[in-house]
């Protein structure tokens, strides 16, 4: 899409592309223009004789008349149909032209009847404009389903590419370009979802608490879903390419039927959308691939909404709470007997009959009474500390700021000593945990790795255990399956593992 749009630039279009046709041909101002009907005084008429439009589209009648629209537009008259039909056409969202085949006389044909159907780029203004009143909490979803559809069309993209089946080849990489995409939007949303969550608003609060075990079996069970078939998903991607890209988007291009496309462009446009397809189950030069993203963000999430459960949990607990004490506002408002209590409750409440300036007398007082209104008397100057700080300026030199040097040089010197303690039991980790009794050090580094590593362990495929890791101060600690119970013989005791082994390694 981004090789297909027009360059701007401050002076115009490209001189290619004054003679483009669709979407291409829009400049900047054009497509920014397409919304303009949506900040209109009657922009919910536009929209009815828009969506009566997109019906008549539905049912492949690209070209509709004001008369056309009518018994589909409510209460608006031909009139007001055509006038909003021609301000569109200004917006450049419907095209106009003439059909004199409407016309039964020659005066009629003169009245130029005009015939309307959507602009490519109208159209998708349209529909943006039709998904953002149509969305809600409820389209926000991981889709973990769509992980086995994608292995199976990479194995079955595989075997069209060896059996040079061009028709197959073009199919399959359509449909895992257009996966991929919903899979990306998804997230999008729903980490976006988990955003309006997390704010202190009422009715985000209500459907958190209600939805909220679904909502961490929904992020589990994506994430195990996702750790289980990452591997197949890299395996498969592999297969494909051992077949030979090259050969593989030439066959993709030789199906494609964008007649406005050069097959040099085809071939390119295959190759930029292979590429993206394997940064996301394939490791590259620039890191990990976009699936161990996805992974780490959604084991992210899982951590985000339990924090988030525990301070709403505590703030019920407490009973005192941004909610509550407004609850309790608005019963003092409503409980004041009159206007003017009313009126003296929100003054102490916002404080807005205090403003500081109004305090200040002028340096001469008996040339400017302080009983005279401050709405007729002279601006006091003031000065800028007052403005800013709300304290009046201290006159003379400022005070001495007292440092505490000896103070500051033994924190500092305990940070770098405790630092050393850390670095130095991360050392003696890696060099095994067997046959011997941890220190007091390496106890605390241990199980501030193994707590880091519990959060982020995900389960074994085939197996109820799970695999996790932690990284600090150099070392790498890895929990892994073990066939028998393990132990770590520590100064506070023995640490049991139920068929799970520690490992901890050194890493660069």
């Amino acid at each position: 899409m981004e090789s297909e749009r027009a360059e701007i630039s401050n002076d115009g279009p490209r001189e290619a592309d004054r003679s483009a046709f669709g979407i291409d041909a829009f400049e900047l101002d054009d497509r920014l223009r397409l919304f303009h009907w949506t900040a209109a005084d009657k922009r919910t008429d536009y929209l009815q004789v828009l969506r009566a439009m997109d019906r008549a589209r539905a049912n492949y009648q690209v070209l509709v008349h004001a008369n056309d629209i009518l018994p589909l537009a409510g209460e608006l008259d031909s009139d007001e149909i055509t006038r909003i039909l021609d301000q569109l056409h200004a917006y450049r969202v419907v095209d106009r032209s003439y059909d004199g085949a409407r016309a039964a006389s020659l005066a009629e044909y003169r009245n130029r009847h005009y015939v309307y159907q959507f602009t490519e780029a109208g159209y998708r203004a349209y529909r943006a404009v039709e998904d953002v009143l149509g969305a809600s909490v409820a389209d926000a979803s991981l889709s973990r389903l769509v992980l086995p559809e994608l292995l199976d069309d990479l194995v079955a993209l595989g075997a069209a590419v060896a059996s040079d089946n061009s028709e197959d080849v073009y199919r399959r990489l359509s449909r895992l370009d257009s996966k991929l995409s919903d899979l990306a939007a998804r997230a999008a949303r729903f980490y976006l979802m988990l955003g309006d969550l997390a704010k202190p608003q009422e009715a985000s609060v209500e459907i958190f608490l209600a939805h909220k075990d679904a909502l961490l079996a929904h992020m589990r069970e994506f994430t195990t879903e996702l750790a289980r078939y990452a591997p197949k998903l890299a395996a498969a991607t592999a297969q494909v390419e051992s077949h030979g890209v090259q050969r593989m988007v030439e066959l993709a291009a030789e199906a494609d039927e964008r007649i406005f496309r050069s097959p040099a462009d085809r071939v390119a446009d295959w190759h930029h959308r292979w590429r993206g397809l394997t940064h996301w189950f394939v490791a590259g030069e620039d890191g990990a691939p976009e699936v161990e993203r996805l992974q780490s963000g959604t084991v992210s999430a899982i951590a985000q909404v339990l924090a988030m459960l525990r301070r709403l949990t505590e703030a019920r607990r407490r009973g005192v709470s941004r909610e509550s004490q407004l609850r309790h506002l608005a019963e003092w408002f409503a409980r004041t007997p009159n206007e003017d209590a009313a009126h003296a409750l929100f003054g102490a409440v916002v404080n807005h009959r205090a403003p500081r300036h109004v305090g200040v007398v002028h340096a001469d007082p008996e040339l400017i009474p302080a009983r005279r209104s401050w709405w007729e008397a002279p601006a006091v100057p003031i000065a800028r500390t007052l403005v800013e700080t709300g304290k009046p300026p201290s006159p003379g030199r400022p005070a001495r700021i007292e440092r505490n040097d000896a103070l500051r040089r033994r924190l500092r010197e305990a940070q770098l000593a405790e630092h050393a303690a850390r670095i130095g039991a991360a050392s003696s980790l890696a060099d095994g945990l067997d046959e011997r009794v941890l220190d007091e050090d390496e106890t605390e580094l241990l199980f501030e790795l193994l707590s880091v590593a519990l959060t982020t362990r995900v389960p074994t495929a085939g197996t109820t255990r799970s695999t996790g890791s932690g990284t600090a101060y150099g070392v790498k600690l890895r929990l892994v399956p073990h066939p028998t119970p393990t132990a770590v013989d520590t100064v506070r005791g023995r640490l049991h593992l139920d068929r799970h082994r520690l490992t901890v390694e050194a890493v660069e």
